[in-house]
C-alpha cells in the first residue's frame, strides 16, 4: 500500500510539471508547498524592488550631513577624568565629557563633573593627555571652565549658537563618552523648551531657567558634552537625564544648558571665576500655575508672581514688598496666600515665576535698581528695588 500512494504522488507531480511549459528562464521557480496528499498549492513571494535613485541620494546626505559634523566637531570634544572629589562619585567612572572654546585651552564642561576634584585629566579624540585646572565654577547653572597647557595645534574650538533660535523639532546631535565610551555620537530632536533644572545642590530655590529639552541619547559620562545643530554650533551644554528605577539609563529625556546661558556664565567664570546673579529674594509655592491660583482665590489676574515668603534681609524686604500672611487649600494643598503679586519688572510682563527667573538673569544686573510693578489689594503700586547677587545658600 505505502508503494502504490507514492507512486501516485511521483504520477500527479510529474504530469503537474508538465504542464509547465511557459516556465521563463530569467524567473525564479516558485517553490510548492503540498496541502495534502496527491495535492500542491504554490505560495507566491513578492520580490522587493530597488528603492527610487533620488530617496537613496538623500538617505546618504543624510549620513553625509552627520559623518561631516562628527569629523568636524569630535576633535574638539575631550573626556574628563576626575581623582577624589564629588564628581567621581556622580559620573560614571568618576569622568565625565567637555569641548574646547578657544585656542588657548579654556574647557567649558559641568560643575557636577569636576567639583571638589583633587586632579582633572583631559584626553582628547587622538589620545593625547594634559592635566587640566579649574578657572572658574557655577554651580548655579552647573557650568565650569578648565584650562590646559598645551599648543593651540592641538585645540580644536567649538562655535556656540543662539540658543534663542531654537526648535522643538529641529535636529540635534549630542558627542560625548557615556559609560567611558569615548567619542560617541547621537542623534535626536529638540523634543521641547523652556524647562527649568533645579540648581545642583547649592540653592533648593533656585532652578536654571530656559533649559533645552531633548531625545538624543544622552547617558552618565555625556555630562558637560556639547549638544550641536544641523551647522555644528553648540546650542547647549548636557547636564541631567530624567530616569525611572536605579540603572540612571537614559530613558529619552535629557536636559541642556542652553548656549546663549553658556556665554553669559562662561564670560564671567573667565574674568572673575565666578558668576552673578541678580536676585529679588522671594518665594512661592509652585503646586499650581497661576492662572490656577487665580481661579481657585479669585485673584485679579492670571498671570504673574504671588509672593508667599519673603527672604529677611533681602532686597524684597528692603523695598517693602509682603508675603503671604495666611493659608488656604486648594485640592487639598495649603497655600500662602494675601502676598503681592508682582505682574512687571521696568514694564516688562512678569507671566510667571520661572519666567521671571530667566528675566532677570538675562536682562538685569546685579546692582541695577529696577522698578516692581504689583498688586496689593486692589492697588497697583509701582515700587523701586536694588538688585543684589544671589547668596549661595539660603
Amino acid at each position: 500500500m505505502k508503494r502504490i500512494r507514492y507512486l501516485t504522488v511521483l504520477s500527479v507531480l510529474t504530469v503537474w510539471l508538465a504542464g509547465c511549459t511557459n516556465l521563463s528562464i530569467f524567473e525564479t521557480p516558485t517553490p510548492v508547498v503540498p496541502t495534502s496528499l496527491g495535492e500542491v498549492t504554490p505560495t507566491v513571494r513578492a520580490t522587493p524592488t530597488a528603492l527610487p535613485n533620488a530617496i537613496v541620494i538623500s538617505a546618504d546626505a543624510e549620513e553625509t550631513l552627520l559623518q561631516n559634523l562628527y569629523d568636524r566637531n569630535n576633535p574638539g570634544v575631550v573626556n574628563i577624568d576626575v581623582s577624589g572629589g564629588i564628581g567621581a562619585t556622580v559620573t560614571e567612572f568618576g569622568s565625565g565629557s567637555g569641548f574646547v572654546i578657544d585656542r588657548d585651552g579654556h574647557i567649558v564642561t559641568n560643575n557636577h563633573v569636576i567639583e571638589g576634584a583633587n586632579e582633572i585629566d583631559v584626553t582628547f579624540s587622538d589620545g593625547s593627555f594634559a592635566i587640566a585646572k579649574v578657572v572658574g565654577t557655577d554651580p548655579f547653572s552647573d557650568l565650569a571652565v578648565i584650562k590646559v597647557n598645551v599648543s593651540p595645534g592641538r585645540l580644536t574650538p567649538l562655535t556656540l549658537g543662539d540658543s534663542d533660535a531654537v526648535k522643538v523639532g529641529q535636529r540635534v546631535v549630542a558627542i560625548g563618552n557615556p559609560f567611558g565610551l569615548l567619542g560617541t555620537m547621537t542623534v535626536g530632536i529638540v523634543s521641547g523648551k523652556g524647562r527649568t533644572l533645579p540648581a545642583d545642590s547649592v540653592d533648593a530655590n533656585y532652578s536654571n531657567p530656559d533649559i533645552i529639552q531633548t531625545d538624543a541619547a544622552i547617558n552618565p559620562g555625556n555630562s558637560g558634552g556639547p549638544l550641536l545643530n544641523s551647522h555644528g554650533e553648540v546650542i547647549g551644554v548636557n547636564a541631567a537625564i530624567r530616569t525611572s528605577g536605579s540603572n540612571r539609563a537614559n530613558s529619552g529625556v535629557g536636559f541642556s544648558i542652553p548656549s546663549n546661558t553658556v556665554k553669559r556664565v562662561v564670560e564671567q567664570l573667565l574674568k572673575n571665576g565666578h558668576a552673578s546673579y541678580p536676585y529679588l529674594g522671594v518665594g512661592v509655592d509652585d503646586h499650581f500655575t497661576m492662572a490656577e491660583l487665580a481661579a481657585a482665590l479669585n485673584l485679579p489676574v492670571e498671570q504673574g508672581v504671588l509672593i508667599a515668603t519673603i527672604r529677611d534681609n533681602g532686597p524684597a524686604q528692603r523695598a517693602g514688598l509682603r508675603g503671604g500672611d495666611h493659608q488656604e487649600t486648594i485640592r487639598g494643598i495649603p497655600v500662602s496666600v494675601g502676598g503681592d503679586i508682582i505682574t512687571a519688572i521696568d514694564g516688562d510682563l512678569i507671566t510667571d515665576f520661572d519666567q521671571m527667573i530667566s528675566y532677570l538673569a538675562n536682562q538685569k544686573q546685579v546692582g541695577q535698581t529696577v522698578t516692581i510693578t504689583l498688586i496689593r489689594g486692589k492697588e497697583t503700586l509701582q515700587v523701586p528695588l536694588t538688585l543684589v547677587d544671589r547668596p549661595s545658600s539660603n
